[in-house]
């Protein structure tokens, strides 16, 4: 595999304006067809939708003085990881969106 610069790749035409009509998979599209409009609808799963929204009370809010001071901990070889605290709180989430999701 090489690895380039996107701007050595040729553009990759969007796989409806990609397919030949004729059914020929080597037909190319033709370049000055218009670009599709881009238009998509994503839906978004109840657990994922929970978990945009913060499950268990968590704040989804930035906490900059909380991030510093782990970057200083891990900087200076302070900062200790709770392995069993991890799993827990790992195991108590997932319990907690399956039972969620299971309703």
């Amino acid at each position: 595999m090489k690895i380039g610069s996107p701007a050595d790749k040729p553009p990759v035409a969007p796989a409806a304006t990609a397919r030949a009509t004729s059914g020929d998979a080597t037909t190319k599209t033709n370049a000055t067809q218009a670009p599709a409009e881009a238009s998509a609808q994503v839906d978004i799963s109840t657990a994922a939708a929970s978990l945009m929204q913060g499950v268990g009370g968590s704040n989804a809010e930035f906490d900059a003085e909380k991030v510093a001071r782990i970057s200083q901990a891990i900087a200076d070889g302070s900062f200790k990881v709770d392995h069993a605290a991890i799993a827990d709180k790992l195991i108590a989430n997932a319990a907690e969106l399956l039972t969620k999701t299971s309703h």
